[in-house]
């Protein structure tokens, strides 16, 4: 992902698309710890996830949106977001205070 050809408006609007990815993963998850930076980063991670192992097992790139030079996935990102929410939420535990 070469951001080199993106102006400031195109990083914006890919920072939003990655934070509106991580917050539906989340949701579906159920599980939310943060705040806005902790969706973004989850949509970028998500990302990153889809589009490395979602080609591997034979799957087409559903829907993806193009913002400048840079093709971003969004079912894979929301797929992979909700993937790894779910193995954090497994790998964290609630804490009771009594």
């Amino acid at each position: 992902m070469d951001l080199g050809q993106l102006n400031i408006w195109g990083i914006l609007l890919l920072v939003v698309v990655a934070g509106l990815c991580g917050a539906i993963g989340q949701a579906i998850a159920g599980y939310s710890r943060g705040g806005c930076l902790a969706s973004i980063a989850l949509g970028f991670i998500g990302a990153l996830l889809g589009i490395w192992i979602f080609p591997k097992l034979g799957l087409p790139e559903l829907f993806a949106v193009q913002i400048g030079d840079v093709n971003f996935p969004i079912v894979w990102s929301i797929i992979g977001a909700t993937l790894f929410v779910a193995v954090i939420s497994l790998l964290t535990r609630r804490r009771t205070y009594y």
